[in-house]
């Protein structure tokens, strides 16, 4: 009980902090990046346009981030390059989407903006493809 409320701190906490992050950030938003890869053809030409560049391509981005993107910060592969797209789409979702309802229809949106927010500071943890590579 006394080294939960100590503000000590090991390196194998750290370890384990991110590769949750990791999995959580990434497992949880591969659904969503699916669900619209496999509904493109049915909802490309509605879907929404915030940078005036066309339904499908907005779409086609949205996808890359959210399902390939996301499938890197999994494995933490290229993890603080692939969270850039993530913070956009999610940027994009909370603030054009649901209006910058953070507390509201956007919360899910806000959630996973801080989440890939901290992932691109601390980056993907020693338990990674990146850590692999590296060494």
């Amino acid at each position: 009980m006394k080294k939960l409320f100590s503000p000590k701190y090991s390196d194998n906490s750290i370890t384990f902090s991110l590769l949750f992050l990791r999995l959580s950030m990434g497992g949880l938003m591969i659904p969503h990046g699916y669900k619209k890869l496999m509904n493109f053809a049915a909802k490309s030409s509605t879907f929404a346009d915030p940078f005036h560049i066309g339904g499908p391509l907005s779409m086609s981005l949205t996808i890359f981030a959210e399902f390939f993107c996301a499938g890197l910060i999994l494995i933490g592969l290229m993890t603080r390059l692939a969270t850039i797209p993530l913070i956009i789409a999610m940027s994009v979702a909370l603030f054009y989407s649901h209006n910058g309802e953070m507390f509201g229809e956007g919360e899910k949106a806000a959630l996973f903006l801080a989440g890939y927010i901290a992932l691109l500071f601390a980056g993907p943890g020693k338990l990674s493809a990146d850590k692999l590579i590296g060494k």
